[in-house]
């Protein structure tokens, strides 16, 4: 029985250059474009944390974004606790620095124009900013709390829902070099910020009169000083911990610690991230710009009228007007009066 022949369609040749073998695909894929998010905030500890729910903002919007923060090196060990930050670049402060065109770069730094311009020579795709000169954006509004500045320019510009309660952090692998313990903190950046020694010495005495273990933190530079609180309060030499911890021992510490005393500095808002109870001492910047936002066992003090100087170089009135009975009412207040709304002023 003969058997009809079946057609067979001709088929089309694809020439041997467009075969791509699967080794070929996996590095078109490795080489596929990364969507990168600059932000820029070249500046300490607090103003880190104070930008924390804002950073989380833009992790929300940008959601396919490589989020890479222009930041001083030393703060990096402290990104993976926001939850929001993929890398850091290390940037020492408003000072150029080169990067690959971003495809979106924020400014988290300041309300221009010398931040602004170090954003535009990178030449972003788009710049998210305060208006000032040809960009435009929200207003600048001088007084505005810290934290709801930068989640209003966020919201405005990028949305991502933006939350200026949304400041915890979580907590670091490292262990807290003391447990329970009363931290004072008598450093800050300018002496128009420090409260004198010889308070924080006396506050220190008391407290360990009370049966409170006491320790003293601040950066290396700080150590002298540190030193001086230990030798009038009488201290041991072990409850110097000024330049003696990583800045995840720092977060530890605070996260396990009793109490925090301390001027307006960047530690203070470390008590906020930990709820850890505290007692910041205001002047010349009001708390209501830089104090705690949220409800918790935090006490502020505030004896002045204005804003004065924070650069200056001796301390200012508002600050010497606040007592170490003061002090030593609102750590009580702190430790065993729970929460007070958005922070106690007197």
């Amino acid at each position: 029985m003969a058997v009809a022949p079946v057609a067979v369609a001709p088929v089309a040749m694809v020439p041997r250059a467009m075969v791509l073998r699967a080794p070929v695909l996996r590095a078109m894929v490795l080489r596929a474009p990364v969507l990168r998010a600059l932000v820029l905030r070249a500046l300490g500890l607090g103003d880190l944390l104070t930008a924390v729910p804002a950073l989380r903002a833009v992790r929300r919007a940008l959601p396919d974004h490589e989020l890479v923060l222009a930041a001083p090196a030393g703060l990096e060990p402290l990104l993976p606790l926001t939850g929001a930050v993929d890398r850091l670049l290390p940037v020492p402060g408003l000072v150029p620095f080169d990067y690959p065109p971003p495809d979106v770069a924020v400014n988290l730094h300041g309300r221009g124009p010398q931040s602004h311009d170090l954003l535009v020579r990178l030449r972003p795709g788009r710049l998210v900013g305060f208006q000032c000169g040809d960009l435009g954006g929200p207003r600048w509004t001088p007084g505005e709390h810290e934290v709801r500045r930068w989640c209003r320019l966020v919201g405005a510009e990028l949305g991502g829902d933006p939350d200026p309660a949304d400041l915890s952090l979580a907590l670091p692998d490292t262990a807290p070099p003391v447990t329970d313990a009363v931290v004072i903190h008598p450093g800050a950046a300018y002496p128009a910020r420090r409260w004198p020694v010889e308070r924080y010495a006396e506050v220190a005495s008391r407290m360990t009169a009370a049966g409170d273990t006491v320790v003293l933190t601040g950066t290396t530079a700080e150590q002298p000083l540190a030193e001086r609180v230990r030798r009038l309060a009488g201290l041991p030499a072990s409850a110097v911990l000024a330049g003696r911890t990583t800045v995840e021992e720092l977060a530890a510490l605070i996260a396990a610690a009793r109490l925090l005393v301390c001027g307006d500095t960047g530690v203070a808002h470390l008590a906020t991230a930990y709820a850890t109870p505290s007692v910041v001492l205001f002047g010349p910047t009001p708390p209501s710009q830089w104090g705690p936002i949220t409800g918790g066992p935090h006490r502020v003090l505030w004896h002045g009228r204005g804003v004065s100087d924070p650069c200056a170089a001796t301390p200012d009135p508002a600050l010497l007007a606040i007592s170490v009975d003061d002090v030593l009412a609102g750590s009580a207040s702190a430790v065993h009066g729970g929460v007070a709304g958005s922070g106690s002023v007197t």
